[in-house]
């Protein structure tokens, strides 16, 4: 079958055009934005892309494609997909056709929350790689245990970070809803995508519905510390349920050691040990917890927590998760994604535990939908506390800007001492942070995006 994919670039639509070559599918795509490192990867499995949207792009084919899989940053008005509409073409979601070709029949095992989905997913499939199940997987993010970020595995096993964003521009069920999974984490819960969930509440409901489809003979591997899980599992589970978290009351619970490493508990009694490597990257109270979720998932489908515990000893970190991008004059420059008030706090926390007493400067653009709207920014000065010097991108107006003015949402960081700017410029940005920086500093960036590559600038200005 030739499928034809718009909005190949993206992370998930990229993975989804790598399983289906895999598959043994002739795979094409499009994309606004065709560049390296997605490109190269996928040009590399022999799939040909094309630039752009452009509705010509149907005459270039011998025969037209069989099916046309389309990726939610697609909407109407798109030119390309509103020429499949008008030629009554055959077109599909990309998370039903995942879970049509892919996942049926499969033993799933499915990662959702509004954290740590990537990092879970990598720790559980790497669980699972480790201890031989060879599974497929699908995360959102580059795990650096593995070569790429997804494949079609060789067992019914498959692995796959489960996003409540909506799946299309004609499918507004939040993505998960068509995975159906047979082991399902819930890792936590709180209000996101304000662009598209108008509460909190509105996001329970469909956590709620992916809850509905987990078979009675699944499991449910809950946070046992969130309120709004709390809520989500009140209003019914068919399946067991497990929670977990830090306290030893929970059916999974945890015991804190030195560095990062920790016991794990199961109903109370020690049942492993989980050491990091020093090179794994993984640091903070919440990898923990990701960590513990993981295990718990994987021990439904019979690896054992020691077990998992000694993959976990082996476990290297998603890019772009407190990833050390560079170290000039004994300066240490870390990337990573965080973009949620509870995101920054608990990366500023993980960081602030492995160096101490040394100053960190944080750096920081608010490019997510919701923090443009400015839903989170009552939160966002809190969630910088930890940070000895803060540098926020977004203070003016201007085409990629905030609507509301990032300087006076800072200001209570400054009350006592002159700790946080804000900045429109990117070269005055990078100017304000080398000038403040000292050896023995770590600048931690924090993004969703690409941030105007401000890593490398803040290295070649060091």
């Amino acid at each position: 079958m030739h499928i034809h994919i718009l909005g190949i670039c993206g992370t998930f639509m990229g993975g989804i055009a790598a399983i289906a070559r895999q598959a043994g599918h002739r795979v094409t795509g499009c994309d606004l934005n065709v560049y390296p490192p997605m490109s190269t990867q996928l040009e590399a499995q022999g799939i040909a892309l094309i630039e752009g949207y452009s509705p010509e792009q149907l005459s270039q084919f011998e025969t037209m494609p069989d099916l046309f899989v389309i990726g939610n940053v697609v909407s109407r008005g798109n030119p390309l997909m509103e020429a499949i509409l008008n030629q009554g073409l055959p077109y599909i979601s990309g998370p039903q056709w995942l879970g049509e070709q892919v996942l049926y029949g499969r033993h799933v095992l499915a990662v959702a929350g509004t954290h740590g989905k990537t990092t879970t997913s990598a720790m559980l499939t790497w669980i699972l790689e480790y201890n031989n199940y060879k599974p497929g997987y699908l995360i959102g993010g580059v795990p650096l245990n593995f070569t790429v970020s997804a494949r079609l595995g060789e067992s019914q096993y498959f692995v796959i970070e489960a996003d409540e964003y909506d799946t299309a521009f004609f499918d507004k069920r939040s993505k998960f809803v068509h995975y159906r999974p047979r082991t399902a984490i819930l890792n936590n819960l709180e209000f996101d995508h304000a662009d598209i969930f108008a509460d909190l509440a509105a996001i329970e409901t469909q956590f709620h519905h992916l809850v509905r489809t987990v078979p009675s003979n699944g499991l449910v591997v809950v946070n046992g510390e969130e309120p709004a899980l709390e809520r989500v599992i009140a209003r019914g589970a068919w399946a067991p349920v497990e929670t977990f978290g830090q306290d030893p009351q929970n059916t999974w619970g945890l015991v804190s050691l030195s560095g990062d490493d920790f016991i794990v508990l199961y109903s109370g009694k020690e049942v492993a040990t989980v050491r990091w490597a020093k090179d794994s990257g993984v640091m903070g109270r919440h990898n923990q917890l990701n960590a513990l979720a993981a295990i718990a998932a994987a021990n439904h489908i019979g690896i054992t927590p020691a077990d998992a515990a000694k993959a976990l000893g082996e476990f290297k970190n998603v890019k772009r998760r407190l990833e050390t991008v560079g170290v000039k004059n004994q300066i240490t420059v870390y990337d990573d994604f965080a973009h949620h008030p509870t995101a920054i706090a608990t990366t500023l926390d993980g960081l602030r535990r492995r160096v101490g007493d040394a100053r960190i400067l944080a750096v920081l653009e608010p490019r997510s939908n919701t923090m443009k709207l400015g839903v989170m920014k009552a939160q966002l000065a809190a969630s910088l506390e930890k940070a000895n010097l803060i540098f926020a991108y977004g203070a003016h107006s201007g085409k990629e800007s905030l609507g509301w003015d990032l300087a006076e949402v800072l200001s209570p960081l400054n009350e006592q001492s002159a700790r946080a700017q804000a900045h429109d410029d990117l070269d005055v940005l990078v100017n304000a942070i080398t000038k403040e920086a000292k050896p023995g500093d770590h600048i931690l960036v924090m993004s969703n995006g690409g941030f105007g590559g401000v890593h490398q600038k803040i290295l070649q200005a060091l």
